[in-house]
């Protein structure tokens, strides 16, 4: 007989998530509007409901096993993945211990920082991944109901993108940018002294919640600082820093993503003050403005801020371009691989092309001219290495290096910001599919459009809450004629290619085991 994982796999690949999805959201989107109503009582009673729902249980482990960029990051116990089978008996373990979730113990592992120093990552289990994340579909929406529409870093509906765009508002030369200078702030490790009580008054939750939030901080703090620190790693920490700081745009005009602010000054405005009034809004909640790294720079000089380096021109005409050591980092990826001698010219094209895809994407409303940002040289000395490695032609080689250095355009502040306030939350199905179709250009835009924002797999909504992928049904990599394509969510995209993966197992199966296919076992 087929083994038992073989039943939970199939089991969990047929469970209705475009209902658990619709489920959900209903449930998040009656706390956003309870918050806005200020009605307290029905919040925490909805939040109830959430941590109680199969369907948020189950989308919770699905995120952290199967779609968040760290899935395959162990905690303290090693477990790197879950089977179908642990997926579904870790939800009937969340059902019963939801409100009295104990965690355990952090694994820490230090990341080297560009001065020199470490800060330590401290990943939790995927058990408690999950836990988190449960409970983050719980707050999260009451929250996004309060905080600064400046604010956009580990939100959903915003991107680094949007705080570019707002930067390029304030500087150009409408914004008088020539005439500005900015406060780089640096908040002295931010996520090591958030102040757990300024955290906890914040938070909006029922005392299930609560108590296992408390649980969540207390496991990863450091011995100096019993009463500090939110672990970073974790699922539900960049929304509770963003909690404790919330507020902090209003000070002064500024814009926020995470722990990193710019305040823009105007000729008259007394910098000191300004920082005076940070120092003691940081005070507050346990943490310190960097003297050392917090500078007051002219616009015209420049300045980095998110990988990106800003500048207002002598002329008044607002530039942005990757930031020096954005650039320095990418290249050295790049290099790492093609270098690789271990590797042929086929295996290095597939490695770079997602690297400079990603690259290029993430730069692509900035000023790309030149050989430089255009990867001219990079691309030359890829050519050079496959040509001398590879008994390929040169049109072969020529393919390959197209592969390997996708051709994507610039569009230099052309970003459309979200709106003031606005928040997947609040209901605006049309406002946010029509935003998440703009995000994409190119032969994914058209298919969006096409399939009228809906996934090809599942039918569902492409809101925005989880990435687009672009399927080729034939599974033929180099036909992308519009009648082969198919804009699916990536999760769907996973269950399309594991269901093939499952029918060859299966299949294999039965070849080796004629009787399962006599007795009609499938």
């Amino acid at each position: 007989m087929i083994r038992h994982s073989l039943n939970a796999s199939e089991f969990w690949s047929k469970l209705p998530w475009k209902q658990f999805r619709r489920n959900l959201f209903r449930l998040q989107k009656r706390v956003y509007k309870a918050i806005r109503e200020n009605d307290l009582r029905k919040v925490k009673s909805l939040q109830k409901l959430i941590l109680k729902s199969r369907a948020a249980r189950l989308l919770a482990i699905r995120q952290v096993t199967q779609l968040n960029a760290g899935k395959k990051t162990s905690g303290i116990d090693g477990k790197a993945s879950l089977t179908h089978q642990e997926r579904l008996d870790l939800s009937l373990n969340l059902k019963s211990n939801v409100n009295k979730w104990k965690h355990q113990r952090l694994r820490e592992i230090p990341i080297p920082k560009k001065d020199g120093s470490t800060r330590l990552l401290k990943v939790p289990t995927m058990y408690d991944r999950a836990w988190q994340c449960l409970v983050k579909y719980a707050i999260e929406p009451a929250h996004e109901a309060l905080f600064h529409e400046r604010s956009y870093g580990f939100r959903p509906g915003r991107a680094a993108h949007d705080a570019q765009k707002y930067l390029f508002q304030n500087l150009n030369s409408q914004g008088k940018g020539i005439t500005k200078r900015v406060i780089e702030l640096d908040i002295e490790k931010c996520f090591d002294r958030i102040s757990h009580t300024a955290i906890m008054d914040r938070l909006i939750a029922p005392m299930g919640i609560r108590n296992g939030i408390f649980r969540c901080l207390k496991i990863g703090v450091n011995p100096e600082f019993p009463q500090q620190g939110t672990p970073q790693g974790g699922v539900v920490s960049p929304l509770l820093a963003n909690i404790a700081l919330n507020g902090i745009e209003s000070l002064h005009p500024s814009v926020r993503y995470a722990d990193d602010l710019v305040f823009f000054l105007k000729p008259k405005d007394d910098a000191q003050k300004i920082l005076d009034k940070i120092r003691q809004f940081l005070a507050e909640r346990g943490m310190n403005v960097s003297e050392r790294k917090t500078k007051i720079t002219a616009a015209t000089d420049g300045f980095d801020f998110l990988g990106w380096t800003f500048k207002v021109q002598k002329n008044g005409k607002f530039r942005s371009f990757p930031s020096v050591e954005n650039f320095k980092k990418f290249r050295q990826k790049v290099k790492k691989i093609v270098n690789n001698s271990n590797d042929g010219a086929k295996v290095k094209a597939k490695k770079l092309a997602p690297i400079v895809r990603g690259w290029r994407n993430y730069h692509q409303f900035c000023k790309l001219d030149g050989s430089r940002f255009n990867l001219w040289s990079l691309n030359n000395k890829t050519w050079k290495v496959f040509n001398k490695e590879s008994k390929l032609t040169r049109y072969q080689v020529n393919h390959l290096i197209d592969q390997a250095f996708p051709k994507i355009g610039w569009h230099e502040n052309k970003f459309v910001m979200v709106k003031g306030d606005k928040s997947p939350f609040d209901g605006d199905i049309l406002y946010w599919t029509k935003r998440n179709s703009a995000l994409y250009d190119g032969i994914t835009s058209k298919m969006l459009k096409k399939q009228k924002h809906t996934c090809g797999h599942c039918g569902h909504l492409l809101t925005g809450e989880e990435r687009v992928n672009l399927h080729h049904k034939d599974g033929n990599h180099e036909n992308w004629k519009d009648t082969n394509l198919m804009v699916v969510h990536e999760s769907c995209h996973d269950y399309i290619h594991m269901s093939k993966q499952d029918c060859r197992k299966l299949d294999a199966m039965k070849v080796a085991r004629p009787d399962l296919k006599e007795r009609g076992e499938t």
